[in-house]
């Protein structure tokens, strides 16, 4: 091992080992710092569809077969059994009522499903992080990234020729080396907002929220319990799934996993955490959620914990900038905004891709500094852009009908970005949910601002409005049949919807349907 690095990677999750691997492939000495030790408790779980194709591509653009395997369900299953993973089908909503049982009903109408995959073969995943991160720190390890864990870094400090000196100690010896680029994947308010001082903002207009969340055992299963039955086949099981439980000031997260542990945590306003007595006691606290929710602890009620409680006082967190001279962070340390709608993962993995084109473009160059610089502002208006999109379906929670017509913005720009990428039609939308299509975000803006309106006096013929507009604003990159009141909120992969669609993606109906008829993502 050397003390003289080009990279210096702080933080050694997934985000931190996959960064390192890209730059060993470019030819680069890289070094990855870790204040812990693996394997680690982390959250931050739950994939998606373009989760896995970006996961996918970046393992056969960059020469890391082993990261294809993790990209479906069935086959992690069978090539890394070792590895801790659960089945995703797609995401599964109920509402609740303080005080009262879930209501259930012919129509739906307190329910949302919605399918990510055709059959359980090539699901989606939910990831154990302990196990996965370990896991993919180990390739970095085997590719020649130089790795040092249990490290208490001190002093950052960047010398005359432009080179960073990081210092601290570890196990009780001092330790030292220099690199020429910092780049930070330690998560939010991670190490370099620590030792360089960096500025925190905020998010125009998001709600304050609070989490507190643990791993359990004993978990039931929502789809075998009568509390919550209802008429008809659901598209998947309804536990196979990113599975929440939505009230009027927040909403809780339930991700199975295969070893019997289930991850599970509440995302709470500050003024129902006051009421939950947050801070405080958390266990107490997690108690008093579920008196609040009967049918909650009809699910919830005799799970265990398998390491305490975990409370974040403040969940949102936005950096003032996420490049500067001599360091970039990752999407996931520049910024954190909520885990509803799993966008924590494929917004690191695209800051990931976009970070490899860089350092393979600029690289030794004298564009490095602006290459980062405009890596620096596309992130951050990324993330505002999806900031604004998750404050808004925060404060619809409060209205299961509002929610359920406004997330149609989620799934439509993720089913239709991940079509567009599979079929090499990027060109056609590049950004996260969909944020340079103008059409679409336009449409976005109009329903937030009317959104608003319509929660200040939900009345049914105002949310039959609103739920028609979303539908209208969505159409011009709606290939999933989205939106549809026929479908009664229950929405699977249904692939003529794609066919009737095709002329969205720039294809006709014939070509879509012989591009299915050999794909190997149906």
């Amino acid at each position: 091992m050397t003390d003289t690095y080009d990279i210096a990677v702080l933080g050694s999750g997934f985000g931190g080992s996959l960064i390192s691997m890209i730059a060993r492939r470019l030819g680069l000495r890289v070094l990855m710092l870790e204040r812990g030790t693996h394997p680690r408790f982390a959250i931050g779980e739950s994939t998606s569809p373009l989760t896995n194709l970006i996961l996918e591509q970046l393992g056969n653009t960059w020469d890391l077969p082993f990261l294809v395997p993790f990209c479906t369900y069935g086959a992690w299953k069978k090539t890394y059994p070792e590895v801790g993973v659960g089945l995703k089908r797609g995401f599964t909503y109920y509402d609740h009522r303080a005080g009262q049982p879930f209501v259930r009903d012919c129509n739906h109408s307190t329910q949302l499903m919605v399918a990510a995959s055709p059959r359980d073969e090539i699901g989606d995943t939910h990831w154990l992080r302990s196990d996965f991160d370990e896991f993919v720190m180990h390739r970095a390890v085997e590719l020649g990234v130089d790795y040092v864990d249990s490290l208490n870094i001190t002093d950052l400090s960047k010398d005359e020729h432009g080179m960073w000196a990081v210092s601290g100690s570890r196990m009780g010896e001092p330790f030292s080396a220099t690199a020429q680029l910092l780049i930070d994947a330690t998560g939010p308010r991670g190490i370099l907002h620590r030792l360089l001082g960096l500025q925190e903002t905020e998010f125009a207009d998001f709600p304050k929220t609070q989490a507190l969340f643990s791993h359990f055992t004993n978990v039931h299963r929502c789809d075998q319990l009568a509390e919550y039955a209802v008429p008809g086949v659901p598209p998947y099981p309804a536990d196979d799934a990113a599975l929440h439980h939505c009230f009027y000031g927040g909403w809780t997260w339930v991700l199975r996993f295969e070893n019997g542990v289930t991850s599970a945590g509440i995302s709470v306003t500050d003024e129902l955490a006051a009421e939950l007595g947050l801070p405080g006691d958390l266990e107490a606290a997690w108690q008093r959620y579920l008196d609040r929710f009967p049918s909650v602890r009809v699910h919830l009620g005799d799970a265990v914990p398998t390491l305490p409680f975990v409370y974040s006082s403040r969940l949102s967190y936005r950096a003032e900038a996420a490049a500067g001279d001599g360091w970039v962070m990752l999407p996931s340390a520049a910024a954190f905004l909520d885990p509803l709608f799993s966008t924590g993962i494929p917004l690191t993995l695209l800051g990931i891709e976009r970070l490899g084109v860089l350092l393979k473009e600029h690289w030794g160059k004298g564009s490095l500094s602006s290459a980062l610089n405009a890596y620096g502002a596309s992130t951050m208006a990324e993330l505002d852009s999806s900031a604004e999109f998750i404050g808004a379906s925060l404060r619809s929670l409060s209205v299961f009908p509002v929610f359920t017509a406004f997330s149609q913005f989620y799934f439509a720009a993720a089913s239709y970005s991940e079509m567009a990428r599979r079929l090499g039609k990027r060109h056609l939308v590049s950004r996260f949910l969909a944020a340079d299509r103008a059409d679409f975000r336009s449409g976005m803006t109009r329903c937030i601002t009317e959104m608003n309106e319509v929660l200040q006096n939900p009345t049914p013929e105002a949310i039959a409005a609103f739920e028609r507009n979303v539908a209208a604003a969505i159409d011009c990159i709606n290939i999933a049949g989205l939106a549809d009141p026929a479908k009664q909120n229950w929405y699977g992969v249904e692939l003529r919807d794609l066919v009737v669609n095709a002329h969205k993606l720039a294809l006709t109906p014939v070509e879509m349907q012989e591009i299915i008829e050999t794909a190997d993502w149906v």
